[in-house]
C-alpha cells in the first residue's frame, strides 16, 4: 500500500470513529434512554446525528426539527418522514436563512407541550446556521462582523465570544424559549478542550469568555453586558471529540505494525508556520505516523480566491517536504474545507514537481492564499462531501519505512 493509500485509509478510520449517527445511537443505547421526546438537532452533523437517534429510539421521537448547511441532507428519510422539519441554512457566514432557521427553532421549542422532553443533539456550525439577534442588530451587520472575524484570523473561542454579545440565543439564552421542560444533549465537539460554553457558542451554556480586546471599537462600542442566564440541571455528554478520532487512527496505524506517535499539543495558530513545524517534525522523527489535530488559521487577502485552511496547511508542509519519502493529509472532518467542496489536501514529496510541471509556484499560491489552484492541478484535493460529523481538522504524516 502507498503512502498516500494509507493515509486516506486512516483518515476514514478517523471519520468513521465519530461518525455522528454512530455515536448517538451508542450513547442512548448505552445510557438505556427510553423516553418519548421532542428532537432538536442543529450543526453540520445534524442529520446523522438524528439518524441515530432514529435507529436507536424509532416512534418514541414524536417531532423533531433538524437545522443543518446547504448541501448537508442527503437521507429521502427525512425527507419524507412526517414527523421531522428539515432546514437548511448558511455557513460559515450567517446570513437571512440563519436568521429564518433562528426564527422556526424559537417556534419550534415554544409549541411544545410543557412536560415536554426534548433530546437536543449539537455539532459544529450551530453558531452560524441558528440565530436570533438582539434587537439594534441587522443582518448586514451580522456578517459584516463575522466576515472581518474571519478574514483576520480569530480564533473559534474569540468568535463565539463576539457572536453571543449580538444572540438571544447564544450563551444559555435558548433557556428563554425551552422553559421549565426537561433536556438531555449530547454533542460532538468542535473546538479545543471541549468546553460545552464553546461548542455551537453554548446555546444551553453561560459564556465564560471574555470579547476580544483588539476588537475594533467601532463594534466593541455597542457591546452591552450580558444578562445572567438561569440554567436548570439537565443531562448533556459530549459524545465525540478530536481527542477519540486521533486515538482510533493510532489503534489502527499501530495494528498495521506502524511506529506511531500521537502529538498532544493542539494545532492552532498562522497555518503557514504549523504546518512547516510539523513537516520537519516528522522529517526528523524515529517514527513512521504523527497524528495531529487542532485548527489552524488563515489571514486572507483582500478578494482572496477560493481556499481553505487545510489545503494552505497541505501546500506549506508540500514545500517543506518537497523530495522527500514523507506524504501528509490535512483534513476538515466535516468534509468541507473553507469555500471550496474539498475537505482537505494529501500531499507527497512529488507535489511541487507537479504543480510546477503545470506552471504553478507553490511559494506563490500560498502567498495568495490560492492552495486550491494548485492541489486541484497536482490532483492533491481531498473530497469526501458532508462526512456526519465536525470534531476539527486531523492531520496525519506518515514517512517511508526503511
Amino acid at each position: 500500500m502507498s503512502l498516500r493509500d494509507t493515509l486516506l485509509q486512516l483518515s476514514s478510520v478517523a471519520l468513521d470513529a465519530v461518525r455522528g449517527d454512530k455515536v448517538v445511537k451508542n450513547t442512548l443505547k448505552r445510557n438505556h434512554y427510553l423516553n418519548k421526546c421532542h428532537l432538536l438537532a442543529i450543526g453540520k452533523a445534524a442529520e446523522a446525528m438524528t439518524l441515530g437517534a432514529i435507529e436507536q429510539l424509532g416512534s418514541l421521537i414524536q417531532t423533531g426539527l433538524i437545522i443543518s448547511k446547504h448541501g448537508h441532507f442527503q437521507s429521502s428519510l427525512l425527507s419524507s418522514d412526517f414527523r421531522f422539519q428539515c432546514i437548511e441554512s448558511d455557513h460559515p457566514i450567517p446570513a437571512k436563512a440563519s436568521l429564518s432557521a433562528g426564527k422556526y427553532l424559537v417556534q419550534y421549542l415554544q409549541q411544545l407541550p410543557i412536560d415536554a422532553h426534548c433530546l437536543i443533539l449539537i455539532s459544529g456550525g450551530t453558531s452560524s446556521l441558528a440565530e436570533v439577534l438582539h434587537e439594534g442588530w441587522s443582518l448586514n451587520d451580522l456578517q459584516e462582523l463575522n466576515q472581518y472575524l474571519l478574514e483576520n484570523g480569530y480564533s473559534i473561542e474569540q468568535i463565539n465570544a463576539v457572536r453571543c454579545q449580538l444572540s438571544k440565543i447564544k450563551a444559555g439564552g435558548l433557556w428563554h424559549y425551552i422553559g421549565k421542560r426537561h433536556v438531555t444533549c449530547l454533542m460532538i465537539s468542535d473546538v479545543e478542550g471541549d468546553n460545552p460554553a464553546v461548542i455551537g457558542s453554548g446555546l444551553l451554556f453561560p459564556s465564560n469568555t471574555t470579547t476580544p480586546t483588539n476588537l475594533p471599537i467601532k463594534w466593541k462600542q455597542r457591546f452591552k453586558p450580558r444578562q445572567a442566564v438561569s440554567t436548570p440541571n439537565f443531562y448533556w455528554e459530549i459524545i465525540a471529540t478530536l481527542e477519540h478520532a486521533k486515538k482510533a487512527v493510532k489503534t489502527s496505524a499501530t495494528k498495521m505494525s506502524y511506529k506511531v506517535n500521537v502529538d498532544n499539543n493542539f494545532l492552532h495558530g498562522n497555518a503557514t508556520d504549523i504546518a512547516k513545524q510539523c513537516a520537519q517534525q516528522l522529517k526528523q522523527s524515529d517514527v513512521d505516523i504523527i497524528i495531529w489535530g487542532g485548527e489552524t488559521t488563515v489571514k486572507l487577502p483582500k478578494n482572496a480566491p477560493e481556499g481553505g485552511r487545510n489545503q494552505h496547511f497541505a501546500l506549506a508542509a508540500a514545500i517543506e517536504l518537497e523530495n522527500s519519502n514523507c506524504a501528509l493529509i490535512s483534513l476538515g472532518t466535516d468534509g468541507s474545507d473553507g469555500t471550496t467542496e474539498a475537505a482537505g489536501g494529501i500531499i507527497d514529496g512529488q507535489t511541487i514537481a507537479r504543480g510546477a510541471a503545470q506552471a504553478l509556484s507553490a511559494k506563490q499560491c500560498l502567498q495568495q492564499a490560492n492552495a486550491y489552484t494548485f492541489l486541484k492541478a497536482t490532483n492533491d484535493l481531498v473530497i469526501t462531501g458532508a462526512t456526519g460529523t465536525n470534531i476539527m481538522d486531523i492531520v496525519i504524516g506518515i514517512k517511508k519505512r526503511d
